[in-house]
């Protein structure tokens, strides 16, 4: 795990710790030292802690102008024990809701795991969102993750969707796909 690094070919565009109305303003990172875990395995140090032991994310890019932020995850989002979405909403997403941005892609194909408890914070963040024409996609969340997601129908407030090749995209073309799609789907 330690070699998988957020992705790094939006940073001539974005990078998070330069951004002032970032939550991770001002943070400073390491190449060499390795020192946050999922499951007693090492992360690359670029990847930022928001007060889950298990999860961590990267803001990838954060668009204020079309109020649309990119964030990529990595590790076990676990809401039965570490309420991961708590701390994801309340660390991470109101503070982006803060500076006027509700439309969010959750890069989550390094999501290992997911358990659930119960839907308030994701209906809250549902709710946020669509007050503002916002929306939140879950992209590529491996299948075997996506079962308790599921079976708790959090995909009604989060919607699941895959791209393979996103990386390929640069950020705003990547929103505008997904926006696009989104709005479609409404007018059919």
């Amino acid at each position: 795990m330690h070699d998988i690094e957020p992705f790094y070919n939006w940073r001539h565009i974005y990078v998070s710790e330069e951004d002032e109305r970032s939550p991770f303003y001002g943070r400073q990172y390491s190449e060499f030292e390795f020192s946050q875990t999922v499951y007693n395995y090492y992360i690359h140090p670029q990847w930022d802690e928001f007060g889950s032991r298990t999860l961590y994310l990267k803001i990838l890019i954060a668009d204020y102008i079309e109020k649309y932020a990119v964030i990529e995850l990595i590790g076990e989002w676990n809401d039965a024990i570490e309420n991961d979405v708590m701390e994801l909403k309340r660390e991470v997403i109101e503070k982006l809701m803060n500076e006027g941005i509700y439309k969010f892609i959750l890069i989550a194909e390094n999501v290992l795991n997911f358990h659930s408890s119960e839907k308030d914070y994701y209906e809250e963040w549902y709710e946020n969102c669509a007050d503002e024409n916002g929306w939140t996609v879950i992209l590529n969340m491996p299948e075997q993750t996506q079962y308790d997601f599921k079976k708790l129908k959090l995909n009604r407030y989060l919607e699941l969707k895959e791209i393979d090749n996103w990386r390929i995209y640069k950020p705003y073309h990547l929103f505008k796909k997904i926006n696009d799609e989104l709005e479609q789907r409404l007018l059919d």
